[in-house]
């Protein structure tokens, strides 16, 4: 990932085609170092290619990836629904105790009279 993050940033510092030694350059400003055979992976898959066609691609791709969080959140409503409203209730009930205990607290008198 730090390798496709230094190669970014060279593509948006205005370098259309980072070549190994910009993107270790870009790595080893901030300490970091990188496998060489990874970096040679990555400049040769993106070689002739437009970025934002590639970032356009990954985006189609990754759009069709089901994520599995979208099932579960949508049934927990429907499954929990007849047990909420006992509780609301509950609570309400709770409300006004506590404001009938705090009205009793100050003793006819405020501090800032």
């Amino acid at each position: 990932m730090k390798v496709v993050a230094a190669y970014l940033l060279a593509v948006l510092g205005g370098n259309t085609s980072p070549s190994a030694d910009d993107i270790k350059g870009i790595l080893g400003s901030v300490g970091a170092d990188c496998e060489d055979n990874r970096l040679e992976l990555l400049l040769s898959e993106v070689k002739g290619k437009d970025i934002t066609e590639l970032i356009a691609s990954g985006r189609e791709k990754l759009a069709s990836v089901p994520s599995g969080g979208g099932v579960a959140v949508a049934a927990a409503p429907s499954a929990g629904g007849a047990g909420a409203a006992p509780a609301a209730a509950e609570a309400k009930k709770e409300e006004k105790v506590e404001e009938k205990e705090e009205s009793d607290d100050d003793m006819g008198f405020s501090l800032f009279d």
